[in-house]
């Protein structure tokens, strides 16, 4: 009988705690440096919850290892609902596990799905004050370059794009690492990589007149909204190319139901909302709503397809 209580009084705490949630400010964990694309999102996503959940949302940059840096602290973190992270869940969880012989965490085990929330395209750019004004004339400038030149990423999604493209365009180029996105801007004005794959996001604040990049082509299968007329790179000629990554939001295994739930229909609201809308086209995403349901079974899929991607592109494990 007394065991029967404390069960029963254990089941019943979880909702309360749930409706009570948050009691303090809620850590919300970056990827990638301040002022990155993804930065950009993060913040957006942050501000609003931080209005429907009553508290602050603090955002904490944590750059490196193509975002594994970021994860893993989200992954070792208590499981209460106060540490989450808003992220480009296709490449720094499902690809995760073939880009890196060894991870601090486990991504199908130390994560909670919460929901999806957009997804986007990457980006081929070039310096705009060069010559190069296509792919096409990408593709001869790096021939004409020693081992085929070099580009540079600071992304799985950007790396497993890039490489993708090098096998069906028969190049060697080299990939070069960047941790600050400032920095693949200045290796690309400078010259030191010929060009660079990196998210829209990122890629629409730095185009247009006086913009520092010119994009080349999108690696999605449809033309990005924000870049009407840049091509994709299946419209010219590259067969099933279609990189489209998505955003999704995760906290630690083993966060209560009842909270995963509340932060759910929470970040659903704020995708759901006009200014959002207007914000995520701005920023070349598209709406991606979801549930903890249907982002797992996403994840599943995922990962299973980005691991013959990364296969097919030929990336060695770092």
């Amino acid at each position: 009988m007394v065991r029967s209580l404390i069960l029963l009084a254990a089941a019943l705490a979880l909702p309360a705690a749930a409706q009570d949630y948050p009691l303090r400010e809620i850590r919300s964990i970056c990827n990638f440096s301040a002022g990155s694309g993804a930065d950009i999102v993060v913040r957006f996503y942050s501000d609003r919850l931080s209005k429907l959940a009553g508290k602050p949302v603090v955002v904490e940059n944590r750059p490196g290892v193509q975002g594994a840096l970021a994860s893993d602290v989200v992954a070792k973190s208590k499981p209460d609902g106060y540490t989450l992270m808003i992220t480009p869940a296709s490449s720094t969880i499902a690809t995760a596990p073939y880009l890196f012989k060894k991870l601090p965490f486990d991504p199908k085990k130390d994560f909670a799905p919460v929901t999806t929330i957009a997804s986007l395209s990457f980006v081929f750019a070039v310096d705009a004050a060069g010559p190069i004004q296509s792919i096409k004339d990408l593709i001869n400038y790096l021939k004409q370059k020693p081992s085929d030149g070099f580009y540079g990423t600071g992304s799985n999604s950007g790396q497993v794009a890039a490489e993708l493209f090098k096998e069906q365009a028969g190049l060697s180029t080299t990939y070069v690492p960047y941790k600050v996105t400032t920095d693949a801007l200045t290796g690309v004005l400078l010259g030191q990589v010929a060009f660079i794959s990196y998210d829209a996001t990122w890629a629409v604040t730095q185009t247009g007149p006086g913009g520092k990049i010119r994009v080349l082509a999108v690696t999605s299968a449809k033309r990005s909204t924000s870049l009407p007329n840049v091509p994709t790179l299946q419209e010219l000629g590259y067969k099933d190319f279609d990189i489209t990554p998505w955003w999704a939001v995760v906290v630690p295994a083993g966060t209560p139901k009842a909270i995963v739930d509340k932060l759910a229909g929470w970040f659903n609201q704020i995708t759901a909302a006009e200014d959002t809308k207007a914000f995520l086209a701005r920023s070349a995403l598209d709406p991606f709503p979801g549930s903890p349901e249907s982002m797992a079974a996403l994840l599943a899929t995922e990962t299973e397809r980005w691991g013959r991607y990364v296969k097919l592109a030929k990336i060695e494990p770092q």
